[in-house]
């Protein structure tokens, strides 16, 4: 179905948009930009803040209904009186929108008055300086001093909305994101405006404070340092702080996100724009599930029996014993994490067919899903565990296959790439029967406590790879920090593991010297795939 545009001018550039575009949007496909702080594409309109005031005229139409010419042939325009606000006004044909006249100026330099009256001057201690819009547009439309003498209207501060949201409403400009938000997207009906005037402040309704899975999402949509996420309050300052673009992995969804870190430390996620995913929005759960990131107790070195080792002599040391346990006639068995990347899926299965064994599987993790973006799977890369063919069909169903080939002494080595296998059901009296058990990971567990090496890898803030998600969008995750210690990412872990036993098998060892060839390897061999470079990729990801 084709959509219907409408010609119309823009502080004298032509704009062809869809009818129905309001003028902020039309005006950002010209470049240029119109001020405001209410308005937001994803949520309903308030039009209460008054700083997107335009001038707005329409075509002279004459008896015949067409436009009227002036004397050099062009279209007279009638302008109205009064200025408009340009988050609720749609094109229309033939439309002249000026944004920056002596009227339109002088307008929004006394709405950003109004709005300084009562505000603050505490922008050095504000948590949100540095993207606050109030300040940026303060420095367009404000006054060098201040006519108001009186005193300043003293609101709540440090308001605990709940565990996660603290509110100071001396810093709120009443632009009501927040309550359009939490009605109409989160669900939850909770907040509101109470008394009147200079003196309205931001409140929940008695007994109903926030409440859901998506509560820190005004704290992204709040223009000013009023609501401040608990977690992050005071911790930095983000010009301080490096953005890396990334994905969650904490569920199938794939939320782009934004990983703010400093110095080897992860400090907070934030939602990236991707309208083919998450908008603009992202979940709790993902957005605060990354202190492990930042976990103490990492593992930074390769353990050869409790004992810290070279990567050298680790690589070397394992496979030796895979050969060992080959020659004896015994099994190996495999099981690969799907929070792992599509790469690092590929290069374990290539290991186990080096190996000549097929026992992989991959631990499937299930939750309650909401209507909205957390997926029922926690895993974020079970279609890439399927596609390189790591996990079985249907996923986990081959784990109780390996504990019983463990009980009964055939498979005498098991090799774990970011799963706690004791969690999965391969109890620790269990892998205390296997001759070698090997564990990929970043943290220590009851399944490194049992393993014969521990071989250190890196979080996904630490690394490139691809995640698949539930819909089959191929999306990158990027390195963010350095990788502690030793550490180092699981695909070249993997890939020096392949390259041992190819070479104990004397088997050709295949050369994946960078990430970019490990995935141009894997698209070459997946059908799926077939004819992708990593460019193609994107930022945004794409499609299967």
């Amino acid at each position: 179905m084709s959509v219907e545009n409408v010609n119309l001018t823009i502080d004298g550039r032509a704009v062809q948009a869809a009818v129905g575009t309001n003028l902020i949007e039309a005006a950002r496909l010209a470049g240029i930009e119109i001020p405001h702080f209410c308005y937001h594409p994803k949520l309903a309109i308030a039009g209460n803040c008054r700083m997107c005031l335009v001038e707005v005229g329409l075509p002279q139409l004459g008896p015949d209904r067409k436009p009227v010419l002036d004397a050099q042939g062009q279209p007279r325009v009638n302008f109205g009186p009064k200025l408009i606000i340009a988050c609720n006004t749609t094109v229309s044909e033939g439309m002249v929108v000026l944004t920056r006249t002596p009227r339109v100026i002088k307008a929004r330099r006394g709405v950003m008055e109004f709005l300084l009256i009562n505000h603050p001057l505490d922008c050095p201690i504000c948590d949100q300086a540095g993207e606050c819009r109030l300040q940026e547009l303060a420095v367009d439309y404000g006054q060098g001093c201040s006519r108001f003498v009186e005193e300043k209207e003293h609101k709540p501060k440090r308001v605990v909305l709940n565990e996660k949201i603290t509110l100071d409403d001396e810093r709120c400009i009443l632009c009501s994101r927040c309550i359009r938000f939490m009605r109409d997207v989160a669900g939850q009906d909770c907040l509101g405006f109470v008394k009147r005037g200079s003196r309205s402040t931001l409140a929940s309704y008695p007994g109903r404070e926030p409440a859901t899975n998506y509560d820190l999402n005004i704290v992204d949509l709040c223009p000013v340092g009023a609501l401040t996420s608990t977690d992050f309050r005071f911790r930095q300052r983000v010009w301080f702080l490096k953005e890396t673009a990334s994905i969650c992995p904490h569920c199938a969804t794939g939320c782009n996100t934004t990983i703010w870190s400093r110095e080897g430390v992860v400090y907070r996620q934030t939602p990236r724009d991707n309208a083919a995913i998450n908008q603009c929005w992202m979940c709790d759960y993902g957005r605060l599930n990354y202190k492990f990131i930042n976990d103490p107790d990492r593992l930074t070195a390769p353990q050869l029996g409790r004992q810290d080792a070279t990567w050298a002599d680790a690589i070397a040391h394992v496979a030796e014993r895979l050969a060992a346990v080959r020659a004896a006639g015994s099994k190996i068995a495999g099981l690969g994490s799907a929070c792992a990347t599509t790469e690092e899926l590929f290069l374990f299965a290539k290991l186990f067919q080096a190996l000549e064994s097929g026992l992989l599987d991959s631990v499937p993790r299930t939750d309650i899903a909401d209507n909205f973006l957390l997926n029922a799977d926690r895993n974020p890369n079970m279609r890439g565990a399927q596609l390189a063919g790591v996990a079985a069909n249907p996923p986990g169903s081959r784990i109780a296959e390996i504990a019983a080939g463990i009980e009964r002494g055939e498979i005498k080595a098991l090799l774990v790439l970011g799963e706690d296998a004791v969690a999965a059901g391969l109890r620790a009296e269990l892998l205390a029967k296997l001759d070698l058990l090997v564990v990929l990971d970043i943290l220590p567990g009851a399944t490194t406590d049992a393993a014969h090496v521990v071989l250190p890898g890196v979080s996904f803030a630490e690394k490139g790879g691809t995640f698949i998600n539930a819909k089959g969008r191929v999306q990158k995750i990027n390195p963010a920090l350095a990788a502690p210690g030793q550490a180092r990412p699981e695909w070249e872990i993997l890939r020096n593991l392949l390259a041992a036993v190819s070479k104990a098998w004397k088997k050709p060892a295949p050369d994946f010297p960078s990430l970019g060839k490990v995935f141009a390897a894997l698209a070459d061999e997946t059908p799926a795939l077939k004819g992708w470079t990593w460019e193609d990729i994107g930022s945004e990801g794409r499609d299967l």
